[in-house]
């Protein structure tokens, strides 16, 4: 990254965004749901930086970081609307085997549908089946550590932080490699589910199992065609910027206009959502670029060296604000890092960046701030009457349940970068 001096001041826009999307929907949550707030936050913070850089002679890094939001929100409406429209239900057998292939399932599509589609697609027939239970209370809970946020460590699709790594140069197959990390969350949070299952199961009344057992609905899928677009998706995100911006926009139109409109009702779906992201990401791109320049110049001389480190304070991070622009942060940094490896990505030793990768993207699952679809997860719960844990009670076992893989992949980055 070349070495570009901003001034002070163009830092603070961007953390300043960055904690008002964290703590205002708890704090001022009427004003939150309103557009024009968000709007004018937005502008609050992104138009003096977009003015000064313009300027002053930078209005190519203004133009790069708006093509960049523009493929990053396109891809990603493309998956939400396609996800959107289809519909999955049925009641099924609530046997511990069941759920588990609930959870397996919903893992492996996040990675190709997304966190946020795979986990619309499936809460809901998850709660359905296990309407009779009366020891429920886990279900939810792994399900977001497991289908909201690990499972869509595998593509860009999967989730934002890796999308915008690939946007920034990240070719699209080389989070493929990080396959032994997905790998073993999914191992230790299925068998820990597996476990806690089998208890809860145990507990069960023979009332409740009863019913469990008489009241079955074979499970069935509506707008089907939307598999297809979804599949479409994955050459479409691999053709040059522009056609595949294009490309998206196609499948997201054909998507909306193929979907009956019994499908969206039923599954609640708007554009609201999708709106939301835009109007908050506009600025978080349009902010970024003096952070970046800023973290790359001062890297050199911060404690964080190390991969392991990376992964802990990227995770950190990822725990409490939105994850992709962690990401994007401290990918800035690693650029800055001195390099000891001769075959760099996107200008990142490999380590470093799946250590970024695996952190920002496994540990939004410590609290249900820590990425969109938790929220969204434990607002349908809710919905259907699941108790939640509040969020501390949250925090300590999402913490506790992951922290063995944590300390694996810990042991393994120490290893792999001695």
């Amino acid at each position: 990254m070349p070495s570009v001096t901003f001034p002070t001041w163009t830092l603070l826009p961007f953390p300043a965004l960055v904690l008002a999307i964290a703590l205002c929907p708890m704090v001022l949550p009427r004003q939150w749901e309103k557009w024009g707030f968000q709007l004018a936050l937005v502008a609050l913070c992104t138009l003096p930086i977009f003015w000064y850089e313009l300027a002053s002679g930078r209005a190519a890094q203004a133009w790069a970081a708006l093509r960049g939001y523009f493929a990053f929100i396109i891809t990603l409406g493309a998956l939400f609307t396609t996800s959107g429209g289809i519909k999955l239900k049925g009641d099924i057998e609530a046997t511990p085997r069941n759920n588990l292939l609930f959870l397996l399932i919903g893992a492996g599509l996040a990675s190709v549908v997304g966190t946020t589609g795979a986990s619309m697609l499936l809460i809901r027939p998850l709660l359905t089946t296990n309407r009779q239970r009366e020891h429920r209370g886990h279900l939810v809970p792994f399900f977001i550590l497991l289908v909201a946020n690990a499972g869509g460590l595998l593509t860009p699709l999967g989730d934002p932080p890796l999308l915008v790594g690939y946007i920034e140069g990240v070719p699209f197959f080389w989070t493929l490699r990080l396959f032994p990390i997905w790998a073993l969350y999914l191992v230790c949070l299925l068998f820990a589910f597996y476990l806690a299952e089998r208890r809860a199961y145990a507990k069960e009344t023979a009332r409740a199992l009863h019913a469990d057992r008489v009241e079955v609905e074979p499970l069935s899928l509506a707008g089907g065609i939307n598999m297809v677009f979804l599949l479409a998706i994955i050459p479409i995100a691999l053709l040059p910027q522009g056609f595949r911006e294009m490309g998206l926009l196609a499948i997201a139109f054909a998507s909306w206009l193929t979907t009956p409109k019994a499908i969206h009702e039923a599954n609640g779906f708007s554009f609201g959502p999708i709106l939301e992201v835009g109007i908050l990401f506009i600025g978080l791109f349009l902010c970024l670029s003096p952070v970046e320049h800023s973290l790359a110049a001062a890297a050199p001389h911060l404690p964080l060296k190390s991969a392991w480190q990376l992964f802990w304070s990227s995770g950190a991070l990822s725990s409490v604000l939105d994850n992709a622009p962690t990401y994007t942060a401290f990918a800035a940094l690693a650029r800055g890092l001195p390099k000891q490896a001769a075959a760099l990505v996107a200008g990142i030793e490999p380590i470093k960046l799946a250590a970024i990768s695996a952190g920002s993207v496994i540990m939004g699952a410590t609290t249900y701030i820590g990425n969109g679809p938790n929220l969204m997860v434990k607002a349908v719960a809710e919905a259907q009457r699941y108790a939640m844990p509040s969020f501390i009670r949250y925090f300590v076992f999402a913490f506790f349940t992951m922290l063995p893989a944590h300390l694996v992949v810990t042991a393994g980055l120490w290893w792999l970068e001695r």
